[in-house]
């Protein structure tokens, strides 16, 4: 059910298991001014606590335009059945992969659950789960930090550098270095490409 409530109460743990994306926060902060905020932030009422799992760029959209009170719902009270809640409704929304993967790795470290545990909840295959939760645990902190800071693609990551690393035995450090290398460009995935087949063709 939808409420509206204070900014100043809302939880801000997961805003780095979401991806930034400046140009899509801009044109949003523009459908604000001219609308107010249509669709209610999602979050885990827990422990008097108001988690936010959903509707980051609206928070920020919300700040910056000095809103006060903002619509949201409440996914319920567990904070491992909220994130579940989440994933299930995003399978049908703009949730990236590396997100995905990003709150399925808290469920398996902070909440203890096995990857056929969240398949079943998710009503998801046990494969999907864990090629997520390969993902994360696959790259580094460094790598991970800039992908959900929006300053590397993570379809670039997925599709062209993934795909490096497991066919030619690329360390994760050398990985790390090439992403550290071209992040904050503004590259096309065309570019990444092309500079990472020169760079694995030179011994990256």
């Amino acid at each position: 059910m939808k409420e509206d409530v204070e900014i100043s109460s809302l939880d801000l743990r997961f805003e780095s298991y979401r991806i930034r994306s400046e140009k899509t926060e801009k044109a949003l902060l523009g459908s604000i001014i001219e609308n107010g905020i249509l669709d209610p932030l999602q979050g885990i009422d827990s422990n008097g606590a108001r988690i936010l799992l959903n509707g980051f760029k609206r928070y920020r959209c919300a700040k910056k335009l000095d809103i006060r009170i903002i619509p949201y719902i409440s996914l319920g009270s567990d904070e491992a059945y909220g994130i579940i809640t989440f994933l299930r409704d995003s399978n049908v929304k703009s949730l990236d992969v590396m997100e995905q993967a990003h709150l399925i790795e808290e469920l398996r470290v902070v909440y203890h659950l096995k990857n056929g545990e969240i398949a079943r909840l998710l009503e998801r295959s046990k494969g999907w789960v864990s090629m997520r939760t390969g993902l994360i645990t696959e790259m580094s902190e460094v790598v991970k930090e800039l992908i959900f800071k929006g300053e590397f693609s993570s379809y670039a990551y997925m599709y062209t550098i993934r795909k490096f690393m497991r066919m030619n035995k690329i360390s994760k450090k050398d990985i790390e270095t090439f992403v550290v290398a071209v992040s904050g460009k503004n590259l096309s995935i065309r570019d990444i490409k092309i500079l990472a087949h020169d760079k694995q063709m030179t011994h990256l």
